[in-house]
């Protein structure tokens, strides 16, 4: 990959960064991991064991009365659920409701005022590193590297967590995600729906425990959106647990198992969406929108903190 008489990975100036277009919050020392010897690119990254990393966890995330608090301000209390293997939950609420309190803590980038948060059975506070190397996590707001094409961040991911025979999986990703006519193109000059496509890809070469995805469609055009959601789908029926955050309630209805309703930072209501329709004594056909302002609107004539019946 040598462009300009230089190969590429000596164009870092910086010592650590984010790994970051999905950001999972892990500081990776680019010195070790991109040296740019002048005799040979030993570029495999050591591969950091934890002992119990074979011992798989029933819940790929687990929240138990997690609470944030920035001052006087309670912006979420006494949240707990989980994400079973293979599951795709929804997380859905109004603006202020506490989604992303509740995402950024789960992904260790605000530390929890109360409760505990593990990933496939590591504390996100206590075993930082090994919680971290269970999940990716793509944010609403994608920041990828300008200066590197399609396939330098896939190589740049695959080395970080040192992903095994990385090259092979590429192309099949690249197909997937209909990238392969862009894997040369530098970021700087991609749609921010093919931004979208390359965070995704980055986060499944991984293959990592969670999913963890804040508005995944954004800038995708319709096909686009279809692809993806039959992506996230085939990967949940191979066991990856996905945690969904989006204002498109279609889209939550139609690709989630459990859907998790925030309002006021309170859990209003967890559940299948046969099971939040009884809990809002709405028809049996409602949709998941009529769901979600039956519920919140019951809500709001409740005191602060006092649950939905």
């Amino acid at each position: 990959m040598a462009r300009h008489g230089r190969d590429w990975r000596c164009r870092f100036s910086v010592t650590s960064v984010f790994i970051g277009t999905m950001a999972d919050a892990v500081l990776v020392d680019l010195r070790r991991m991109l040296s740019c010897s002048n005799s040979e690119h030993n570029l495999e990254m050591p591969l950091i064991k934890f002992a119990n990393m074979n011992q798989r966890d029933a819940f790929a995330i687990e929240v138990r009365d997690f609470g944030k608090s920035y001052g006087e301000f309670s912006a979420v209390s006494n949240l707990g659920f989980a994400v079973r293997t293979g599951e795709i939950v929804g997380l859905v609420g109004a603006n202020g409701a506490g989604k992303t309190s509740t995402l950024r803590a789960i992904t260790g980038i605000l530390r929890p005022t109360t409760g505990t948060i593990r990933i496939d059975g590591f504390d996100i506070e206590k075993e930082p590193v090994a919680a971290k190397r269970q999940f990716a996590y793509i944010p609403d707001t994608i920041h990828p590297y300008d200066l590197l094409t399609v396939t330098e961040h896939l190589h740049f991911v695959a080395l970080a967590y040192h992903v095994e025979n990385a090259e092979t999986k590429y192309a099949a990703l690249l197909d997937e995600l209909e990238l392969a006519d862009k894997k040369d193109k530098l970021a700087s000059s991609l749609s921010r729906g093919m931004l979208q496509k390359l965070s995704l890809a980055c986060a499944f070469l991984r293959e990592p425990r969670a999913i963890i995805l804040d508005e995944p469609l954004t800038g995708l055009d319709p096909r686009g959106i279809r692809n993806i959601k039959e992506s996230i789908r085939r990967r949940a029926t191979a066991g990856t647990a996905f945690l969904l955050s989006s204002h498109l309630l279609v889209l939550v209805e139609a690709l989630c198992d459990q859907v998790l309703i925030l309002h006021r930072g309170q859990k209003v209501a967890f559940g299948s969406l046969e099971e939040i329709r009884n809990l809002a004594t709405v028809h049996t056909n409602a949709t998941l929108e009529d769901v979600f302002f039956a519920i919140t609107e019951k809500a709001n004539v409740l005191p602060p903190g006092a649950n939905v019946p």
